[in-house]
């Protein structure tokens, strides 16, 4: 299911008011850093997302931010990725999730949306969409249960040993 966020609701300026304490570093992901973050998100999440955090950095400025902790990568959130308006792909290293990192990965991103001039975000296929109901006040966009990952490229057994 895809999301709608308004870039103008009260509920971001709170969010950036939950997050202020948050222990890591949220900054865009520099270009020579782009190998690091690409082996990062393959090791601890899917080469769909690799492909996506590819296309977010190919843009200026980039749209991939990093979480640090201590000098260490935890986490990550791309946007204008598979589509302009659209953020996603976003996941924080599990041993830092309640930490407050994914909502934080999420307010610097919107942020930087709307800085760049959207009103408003898409999230695409979301995952914990009570997560980001409750975050920012996203809405579920009425749909047939189409979206734009339909027909998405998927390998299979038999391709994978090619």
């Amino acid at each position: 299911m895809d999301l709608l966020v308004n870039l103008y609701s009260r509920k971001l300026s709170e969010l950036g008011s939950r997050v202020a304490d948050v222990a890591a570093t949220i900054r865009v992901a520099l270009p020579p850093e782009q190998h690091i973050v690409k082996d990062w998100v393959r090791d601890n999440f899917s080469e769909y997302w690799v492909s996506e955090v590819t296309a977010a950095m190919a843009h200026q400025p980039a749209g991939c931010l990093v979480a640090i902790v201590e000098g260490k990568l935890v986490g990550f959130a791309c946007y204008d990725a598979t589509a302009r308006g659209f953020f996603g792909p976003t996941g924080v290293a599990e041993d830092q999730r309640g930490k407050k990192i994914g909502l934080a990965l999420l307010y610097h991103a919107l942020i930087a949306m709307k800085a760049q001039g959207y009103a408003y975000a898409i999230i695409g296929s979301a995952g914990p969409v009570d997560f980001y109901a409750s975050a920012v006040g996203a809405v579920a966009i009425e749909s047939d249960k189409e979206d734009i990952y339909q027909g998405l490229l998927r390998l299979n057994p038999i391709q994978a040993k090619d």
